[in-house]
């Protein structure tokens, strides 16, 4: 189930010169199952990632971060499911690592430029030979047009794949991006277990590769959570192929450079909206406003404390307009100089609470009209100055219980 999250339109999912990509099934944790997939990069390509800020991080993590740091320049990247490779210890180290050597002999380049990716099942050992013996036919399926075939292939409790596209011309040149994304549950911000991946023939220089990314995620991955858990696994890795026919980007604030963020953020917030979409066991998609702060962190502060009660979740499920809990979470959200007197509540258009108590024409039949509709929109006003922030998150059902339950099986 997931909310109006329609399947990928392949004609939308546009092939990057220097992108090759090839999927295979490799039994990793389930047989006849696509989980193994690899991402063949041409020379020249500037490569950039932002990971999951959860101490326990995953193996794979950590040798993207120290692969990247390098700078030797990314010539591959291998991603499981299935199998998360967390909790292993020095063991799940040595076993990424073998990955990416596999695959770095096959393609006769450097392990250091082979960045390993995996998700699935927490604390089980990373079966390498399997693998291993799936390389060559992931290599095999190698082409520029199998965007659709990635995103199915790095799902694991999803229901639809995610995947999206964009162009945009920059100096007269067309540009293209395209983005896949996996993910619904275990799905907070810093970062958001979630995989995303986003690729452009942009030509975009090495040095501003990390700003590009940590500020694509600051404005999607890091505005979603469906259930307040952080992945030991998230990643979201940026590639510009440096082969569309423009000059070298080498600021964002340039025309170009704005051009080509706001291009990239759309299809980053379509990948980050479509993992709560498909939040495990929602019917809701919920977008969270807070505005009139003194900053846009307090703002993000409330909208989070808002999105993550379990109390306001499980009452949006049922469509059932107790709304005061909405206002309990606003005020327990840590702001310690908060005046409950300045503050105004809506839901969609209705105004529920006015400067801190029930709006007098407020009545309840006509929250529950909102509260049984597929997206509603929370909007909390702090009346304490003029920043703003959006956050997004789903309900919490009786299903996200029974996935989760079963997980393992």
């Amino acid at each position: 189930m997931s909310v109006h999250l329609p399947p990928p339109n392949p004609t939308e999912l546009f092939p990057i010169a220097g992108v090759r990509i090839g999927v295979t099934e490799a039994g990793i944790r389930k047989a006849g199952r696509k989980d193994l997939s690899v991402v063949l990069l041409d020379d020249g390509a500037s490569v950039a990632g932002v990971f999951t800020q959860n101490r326990f991080c995953a193996a794979p993590v950590q040798l993207c971060r120290e692969h990247l740091a390098l700078g030797e320049g990314i010539r591959a990247m291998l991603i499981n499911t299935g199998n998360a490779n967390a909790g292993t210890g020095e063991d799940g180290l040595i076993r990424a690592l073998h990955t990416c050597q596999a695959l770095a002999d096959k393609l006769g380049v450097t392990k250091q430029q082979v960045l390993p990716f995996s998700t699935g099942v927490i604390m089980e050992t990373l079966p390498i030979e399997r693998i291993e013996a799936g390389l060559d036919a992931a290599i095999a399926d190698a082409k520029a047009d199998n965007w659709l075939r990635a995103a199915e292939a790095i799902m694991t409790t999803d229901t639809v794949p995610k995947a999206f596209g964009a162009q945009v011309m920059i100096d007269g040149v067309r540009v293209s991006i395209t983005g896949i994304s996996k993910g619904a549950g275990m799905i907070r911000p810093n970062m958001a277990t979630m995989l995303g991946f986003m690729a452009t023939d942009a030509c975009v220089s090495r040095g501003l590769m990390k700003q590009l990314a940590l500020e694509l995620a600051e404005g999607s991955f890091n505005r979603v959570t469906v259930d307040g858990d952080t992945s030991t696994n998230d990643s979201f890795v940026v590639i510009a192929t440096n082969q569309a026919a423009h000059a070298p980007i080498t600021s964002l604030d340039s025309a170009a450079g704005q051009a080509l963020k706001t291009a990239m953020l759309g299809v980053a917030r379509q990948l980050a909206q479509a993992i709560v979409r498909d939040g495990e066991g929602a019917t809701k998609f919920i977008t969270i406003v807070v505005e009139g702060g003194k900053t846009s962190a307090e703002c993000r502060q409330v909208a989070y404390a808002i999105a993550h009660s379990p109390l306001v979740k499980t009452a949006f499920f049922a469509s059932d307009p107790n709304l005061g809990r909405i206002l309990a979470a606003v005020g327990y959200a840590g702001i310690a100089d908060l005046d409950q007197t300045g503050i105004d509540l809506y839901l969609n258009e209705v105004l529920v609470a006015r400067k801190g108590g029930r709006n007098p024409d407020y009545r309840e039949e006509d929250g529950q009209r909102v509260m049984q509709q597929a997206e509603i929109t929370v909007r909390v006003s702090l009346g304490r100055g003029a920043a703003f922030d959006t956050v997004w998150t789903c309900d919490l059902s009786h299903d996200y219980v029974s996935i989760n339950a079963d997980y393992r099986s």
